[in-house]
C-alpha cells in the first residue's frame, strides 16, 4: 500500500473537479469523458457542459495583419471609382479619428486595371476581386459580412480588441477561451495552435495569450524551423525511456506542491510536462507534410522544407483532422500606408491558392462540414487615399485605417455559404445595413461551437469575466 500516492491521487481529482467547475470548465470535462458524442443529439445529453448542439467542432481562423482593404477586395464601389481624386467630404474628414491622415485628402477608387476588377462569382453571384482568382472558385461556401465595425483604429489595441474583447493586455485570446471551454478532442496534441507567417504582430502573444486563464489554455506556437515546438526533441544522449522516468520524477515532486498550496499553475505546469512526452511522437508525424501527395501539394502551392503561408494552411487542416480544436494562422504584410497598387497583389498572390485549396480540402474530406474557416483583421481602410495625389497609378498611394466598416468572412460550420450580411454607402465609409461589431462576431462564433458567450465565464478579481464582457449579439442571419 502506498498511502502518500493515494493521498496524492485523490487530492488530485479532487482538484481536478474543483477547477472544472469555474464557467463551463464542465464542458472540458465532459468532451474529455465522451469525445466520440461529441455535437450528436446523444452526446449532447451525455456532455451537460455544452449550452446548445454545436454547429462546428473545431476553428481555422485566419487573422491577416495589418487589414487588407476591403474596397479592392470584397466590396466594390463603383460611385468611389467614378469620384476618385475629388475632395474628400467634409464630414468623412472632420472630427474623425484617422491614424496619419492629418490634411483632408482626396477619395480614392479601386485602380481601373482588369487585375482589380470584380466578378460576381458563383450560383450566388458575389462580388470578389480579381487579385483573388482561387477564392472566386470557392465563393458558394464564403459567407461574406460586410458591415463589421470595431472601436479602435490603431493596429496593437485593434488587434487586442478583435482577438480578446478588450483593447489593452491582460484579457484571454478567443483561442483561449474556447479552449478551456471545450479542450481538445487530441490528449497527445495542444487543443490550440498557433502559424505565423512574417513578424509577429504588434499585440504581441497576447493576440494568443490566456490571460487571467491558466497559462495550459494559451496558444501553443509552433515554429517552422528546427523543432517544431521549442525542446521538443530529446538532449543529446538521452533515450526515450530516461526521458519518460525524469518527466515522472519532476511531475511526482509537483504534485507535492500541488497539494501543499494548490496553486493551479502547478497543475498547468504537470500537464505541459506530460504534453510535451506525447508530443515528441505525435509532432514529428504531424509536421511532415511530405508525407501528402503531389496533388495536394499542387493544389496548396506548397514547397516542403520553406516557410510559407501555405505551408501553415496546409497544417492547419492537418491539425484539424487530427483533433486540435482551434488553430490560429497570422500572416503579416497587409498594412498599405503606400504601395497599395503593387503591394497588394504580391499579398493576395500569397494568401489566395493556400485559402482556397484549405477550403477544398476540407470539403473533399468531409470536414468543412463542422470546421469554421475565419477570415479576418483589426479593422479596414479608408475610401480616401493617405496622400492628396487622387491617382490610382501613384506608386505611392496607400489607405488609411478605417474601424468604421470593414469585410470579413467565414465558411463550414454552419454558416450559409454564399451570402452576404450588411452593407456599407456608395463610397465605403459608413455602414447603411446590418452592422456587426466584434462582440457580435465572437458571440456568433462561439454560439456555432455550442457555446452560450454569456455563460462562458471565469471569476477573476471578484467579478466574473467573459469573452464579450457585457456585449454581442449572436447573428442568426448568417447562421445556416
Amino acid at each position: 500500500m502506498d498511502p502518500i500516492g493515494q493521498h496524492l491521487e485523490t487530492l488530485s481529482r479532487r482538484l481536478f473537479f474543483k477547477n472544472a467547475a469555474f464557467g463551463i470548465g464542465s464542458a472540458a470535462l465532459s468532451c474529455l469523458l465522451n469525445r466520440e458524442g461529441y455535437g450528436t443529439e446523444e452526446g449532447l445529453a451525455l456532455t451537460q457542459g455544452l449550452h446548445h448542439a454545436p454547429k462546428a467542432r473545431r476553428i481555422i481562423y485566419i487573422h491577416l495583419v495589418g487589414a487588407p482593404s476591403q474596397l479592392e477586395l470584397f466590396d466594390p464601389k463603383p460611385e468611389l471609382q467614378k469620384r476618385s481624386g475629388e475632395l474628400c467630404p467634409d464630414e468623412f474628414f472632420k472630427g474623425q479619428k484617422l491614424a496619419f491622415i492629418r490634411e483632408q485628402p482626396n477619395l480614392f477608387g479601386t485602380p481601373k486595371d482588369e487585375e482589380f476588377a470584380f466578378n460576381q462569382c458563383g450560383n450566388s453571384g458575389v462580388s470578389i476581386s480579381n487579385l483573388l482568382p482561387h477564392l472566386q472558385t470557392v465563393s458558394d461556401e464564403l459567407c461574406f459580412i460586410k458591415s463589421m465595425h470595431t472601436e479602435q483604429f490603431n493596429h496593437a489595441p485593434a488587434q487586442l480588441f478583435s482577438l480578446t474583447g478588450f483593447a489593452r493586455f491582460g484579457r484571454p485570446s478567443i483561442g483561449s477561451w474556447i479552449n478551456y471551454g471545450l479542450g481538445s478532442e487530441n490528449e497527445d496534441l495542444p487543443g490550440f495552435v498557433v502559424l505565423n507567417t512574417g513578424t509577429i504582430l504588434g499585440a504581441g502573444n497576447s493576440a494568443w495569450g490566456s490571460g487571467f486563464l491558466p497559462s495550459k489554455y494559451q496558444g501553443t506556437e509552433f515554429r517552422s524551423k528546427g523543432d517544431p515546438v521549442l525542446f521538443l526533441s530529446n538532449p543529446k544522449g538521452m533515450t526515450p525511456e530516461q526521458r519518460k522516468r525524469s518527466v515522472d520524477l519532476v511531475n511526482d515532486m509537483n504534485e507535492i506542491a500541488l497539494a501543499d498550496v494548490g496553486d493551479p499553475e502547478i497543475s498547468t505546469r504537470i500537464s505541459q510536462y506530460e504534453m510535451a512526452y506525447r508530443m515528441q511522437t505525435s509532432v514529428p508525424e504531424l509536421m511532415d507534410i511530405e508525407s501528402e501527395d503531389q496533388a495536394t501539394h499542387e493544389m496548396y502551392g506548397t514547397k516542403p522544407g520553406e516557410a510559407s503561408f501555405a505551408n501553415n494552411c496546409l497544417l492547419a487542416r492537418r491539425l484539424v483532422e487530427r483533433g486540435v480544436r482551434f488553430v490560429q494562422l497570422f500572416d503579416q504584410g497587409w498594412d498599405h500606408h503606400s504601395g497599395l497598387v503593387s503591394s497588394l497583389p504580391k499579398k493576395c498572390k500569397q494568401v489566395d491558392q493556400p485559402i482556397a485549396a484549405l477550403i477544398k480540402d476540407l470539403k473533399q474530406r468531409g470536414l468543412l462540414e463542422d470546421t469554421l474557416v475565419v477570415w479576418s483583421a483589426e479593422f479596414g481602410r479608408t475610401p480616401m487615399a493617405q496622400t492628396n495625389s487622387g491617382s490610382g497609378k501613384a506608386t505611392n498611394i496607400g489607405r488609411d485605417h478605417h474601424k468604421e466598416a470593414y469585410t470579413v468572412w467565414m465558411a463550414g460550420g454552419g454558416v450559409k455559404g454564399g451570402h452576404t450580411h450588411g452593407a456599407t454607402d456608395e463610397l465605403g465609409y459608413h455602414i447603411v445595413e446590418n452592422p456587426m461589431d466584434v462582440h457580435d462576431f465572437n458571440a456568433t462564433i462561439l454560439h456555432l461551437m455550442g457555446i452560450d458567450h454569456k455563460r462562458l465565464t471565469f471569476k477573476y478579481q471578484g467579478r466574473q469575466f467573459r469573452l464579450t464582457d457585457v456585449h454581442g449579439f449572436v447573428i442568426k442571419d448568417i447562421i445556416g
